[in-house]
């Protein structure tokens, strides 16, 4: 099994740095990185995957490109050693990574010794489906995905941001944890609250 580090926030905190440099084996100045940027708005000009480029530059990394499975051939995640999933919108994600074939190459990936780092939509994707974002916020379903089957690379439903109920407001005035319960007794499943300086490492 490769390492898997599921995250709300990427390199949030230096606990979930130090616990992926525990992953690497070998020289970080030759280790090769891709940063899937499909699922974040502004592409690799969003913040947050510009963010995690300077944070894998701090950490030694040289060779570091993004890439957008929208347009680029996913071929090219079977030569890197790090795959780090930016977050953004889990439909558009899941939607782009199954057209591009990127889903089989992901799995194939995690059958190996590659690092993934999964970011909120990205740790979305590598879980058994992505039912819980349609529960939760539908109308981010610009796609029309019908089928919400993610890669399955683990088992675990994960719910990312599980601490910022600003951003997950609700017409009733639901909790996000009585949303989640509520939704666990719909779909007889056990979800994995996750919050923004924690991760789950595999």
């Amino acid at each position: 099994m490769s390492s898997l580090l599921l995250t709300s926030c990427g390199f949030y905190t230096e606990d979930i740095k130090k616990q992926f440099l525990d992953f690497i084996d070998g020289d970080i100045s030759q280790l090769k990185v891709s940063i899937i940027t499909t699922a974040s708005p502004s592409k690799e000009t969003n913040r947050y995957a510009q963010r995690a480029m300077q944070e894998f530059k701090d950490m030694g990394f040289q060779h570091i490109n993004f890439v957008d499975i929208e347009f680029d051939d996913p071929q090219i995640l079977l030569h890197r050693d790090v795959i780090y999933i930016n977050g953004g919108n889990p439909f558009t994600l899941l939607y782009y990574a199954k057209k591009s074939g990127a889903d089989e190459i992901i799995k194939t990936l995690a059958a190996q010794n590659v690092i993934i780092v999964g970011v909120s939509a990205g740790t979305l994707l590598l879980g058994p489906n992505i039912n819980i974002v349609d529960f939760f916020t539908p109308q981010m379903n610009t796609m029309n995905l019908t089928d919400f089957k993610a890669l399955g690379v683990t088992d675990k439903l994960i719910f990312p941001h599980y601490d910022r109920e600003d951003i997950f407001k609700d017409s009733t005035n639901k909790t996000i944890e009585e949303r989640i319960v509520e939704f666990e007794s719909n779909e007889n499943c056990k979800v994995t609250r996750l919050k923004d300086e924690e991760y789950i490492s595999i």
